[in-house]
Order: structure tokens, then sequence, then C-alpha cells
């Protein structure tokens, strides 16, 4: 698989200075979790879940969570896991078909071992499992079930903790709960490929939700959090973890809402799709804004829980041309003993040993999103996203 796959190679020609690279479920962890980008999460209770998932890897999608937590219903989780194994089995038998890495998201630690043997041989398409609600307390029996679980079948099994804990939101337990969680994921680093932010439910803990136009940043007691799990968990110095961006709630403006006006006349055509245009825009800017927050505060990917935010997400994972340029310069042999060089842009300076671990970080970044050609924005890779 490879970010941008969907689009025609003479397209990604045209866009990309440097192509996305490609890589499997058995890609170096590194790699995995700078690649996940825009996580979506669907349903285990799906009917077409199979189907489902073939789909969206078409379009693009390189990481999906099948949930059995929150969002199916406490009686719907049996046949939520019956129906899991069974369209996992189907699509194990189809040797015609590439995935994209599949997790599955569980209530408990036993749930880990009990569809690792339900599954049988189709545990080959699962990259890992989400554990919710993660706290050292409560982590720990997971990753030791999934730690098990990976001995017992000799396939390489991932964890994706998620840090929403209400204890991780107040400030008194604040500093102790991350140092606890720490020691819980250092302890199994090698089987960590990310940790993943529970917004939704920091803001339940006080009754917010925030709207369309406001971002994580924006609610100061969520951006607090997230300052302090990058501080403590996301740190460059090596001990650090990927900690990817929160979910975003509201989806895209449909075109069916208009279809109504686009048969009265040209007039209203032309005012129909006017409007159309400005409010998809409107729909699209806060996650646009935030997407590009969650970078400048040290998080990568996202997690999705609708197909449109997936292509913004991966638009403005692609490393810019400037960028690029200015990562090469710093990390060049020569420069080793650090120093001041002013950028090939002629815009700024670039500092070396300051900027290093950014050099570092953009160069994966770039491995894996690619580097667009010097005259290509965000604008034409969505747009050739949304051609395809």
């Amino acid at each position: 698989m490879r970010h941008f796959g969907q689009i025609a190679p003479d397209v990604r020609k045209r866009l990309f200075h440097q192509e996305p690279c490609t890589f499997t479920a058995d890609s170096p962890a590194r790699l995995l979790s700078t690649a996940l980008g825009a996580t979506l999460y669907s349903p285990a209770t799906r009917p077409r879940l199979a189907e489902d998932v073939l789909k969206q890897a078409a379009r693009g999608v390189v990481s999906m969570v099948l949930c059995l937590e929150d969002s199916i219903d406490d009686a719907e989780v049996p046949a939520g896991e019956e129906n899991l194994v069974r369209q996992l089995d189907d699509l194990a038998k189809r040797s015609d078909v590439d995935v994209p890495l599949l997790f599955v998201r569980v209530r408990t630690p036993e749930q880990i071992p009990d569809l690792v043997r339900r599954l049988g041989p189709a545990v080959r398409l699962l990259s890992g499992f989400v554990l919710p609600k993660f706290t050292e307390e409560r982590g720990m029996p997971f990753l030791e079930a999934l730690a098990a679980a990976e001995a017992a079948t000799g396939h390489r099994l991932f964890a994706m903790p998620v840090l929403e804990s209400p204890d991780l939101l107040y400030r008194e337990s604040r500093v102790q709960t991350l140092e606890g969680i720490f020691r819980a994921v250092d302890k199994y680093r090698d089987r960590v490929l990310a940790l993943r932010l529970g917004v939704t439910d920091f803001c339940s803990s006080y009754g917010l939700r925030r709207g369309p136009d406001m971002t994580a940043y924006d609610v100061q007691i969520v951006a607090s959090v997230i300052a302090d799990v990058v501080n403590m968990l996301a740190r460059a110095d090596g001990t650090g973890f990927t900690v990817t961006g929160p979910v975003w709630e509201y989806f895209r403006v449909q075109e069916r809402m208009f279809k109504p006006q686009l048969r009265q006349s040209p007039f209203l055509e032309v005012q129909a799709v006017e409007l159309r245009s400005k409010l998809i825009e409107h729909a699209m800017d806060g996650l646009l804004r935030e997407i590009s927050l969650d970078r400048a505060n040290g998080l990568l990917g996202k997690t999705c829980i609708h197909p449109s935010h997936v292509l913004p997400v991966h638009a403005l994972s692609v490393v810019s041309h400037e960028e690029f340029s200015d990562a090469q310069d710093i990390l060049r042999p020569e420069r080793g003993g650090g120093g001041v060089l002013r950028s090939a842009y002629t815009n700024k300076m670039n500092e070396v040993k300051p900027h290093r671990a950014w050099a570092e970080r953009t160069l994966l970044r770039a491995e894996v999103f690619g580097v667009a050609n010097e005259d290509i924005g965000f604008v034409e890779l969505l747009a050739a996203g949304l051609s395809d």
C-alpha cells in the first residue's frame, strides 16, 4: 500500500517531487506509526464490513479500526464479534485483495485472546488492537493479553492505547496518570505503535462539545491535556511515542441537500452550486485548521469517523518542497557541527542543532506521504484525490 496510491501514476508524477513510498503491514514500526495517517473508524457490526474495508482501501485509506467499543450498543457486542470474525474470515479467503492496516477496538483484555482464537488463520489480516480508556492500572492487562496472543500465534500485533480517562483530564491526577501511562507503554515499547487521544471523552467530563468552527485547541481544558500528553509522552529524545490527533465530529455538506434547487432554473442552479461551495468550505475550515494545529503541536495522523475527512488529513500531511529543502540542508553531513544557514528559499534561517529533530521527522513524513512539487499545494492534492 501507499498514500495516494488511488491516484493514477501520471498524476502522481505531476504532483510529487518525491512520491510516497510503498509499505506493508510487516514494515518497521517507526515507518508504520508515521504512515497511519487518517485512521478511519467503523462499527464492527456493519453487515457489509468486508466490502466496506475494500471500498475505503480503494479510496486511499491505509488504516482502519473496527470498533467493538463505544460505537456500538452494549447489547450488540456478541453480534459484533461474530460479524467481525465472519467478515475477516471472508476477506482472508480472497487472495486478490489488499487490505489496509486493520485494528480492532476491544472493550476488555479477555476479548483479545478470544478474538485471536476465533479468527484462526485470518488473524494475519490484523495489525493489532486499540485499547480504550488507557491508564497504567487498566492498560497493563490489555498489553499482557496482546503480548500473549502474539506469542501464541507468531503474528506481530501492535497496541494503540487511547488516552481518554478522566484521571488524565483532572488537574490533580494528571501528572501521576501520565507517569503511569509512560511506565506501561515503555515496558511494551516494541508493541506500542501509537497513542491516540480521546478528546470526545475529555469534553464529556465537563458537558462540552466544540462546534464546527472551533478546534480542540480552542477548548482550553482540552488543549491543556494535549500539551501535557505531548510534553510527557511525545518527546523527540528517543523516549517519546507517536501521538495521533483527535477526532473531528462534523461531516461535509452533502450534495443531495441542494438537488431540489438544481431542478428549478439555470439561474438558481448557479446559486445552488455557489452556496454549496461556500458551505463545504465552511464545513471543512475547522477540520483543516485542526489538522494544521495538530502538527504544530506535535501530533501526527488523526482519528476519523467519516470517509470525507481522510483526504484532507493526507493532503495536509504531504511535505512541501520548501520543508523538504530545509530538512535536507539541516541534515547534510557537513552540518554535523551545527551552525546557522540561510534557507534555499532565502526566507528564513535554519539553525542546525535546534532544528535537527524537526528535520528528521520531516524526512520520515516525506518518505511516507511524499514531497509536493514546487508549484503544488494542498488544493491541487485535494482536487486530484477527489477527482479519482
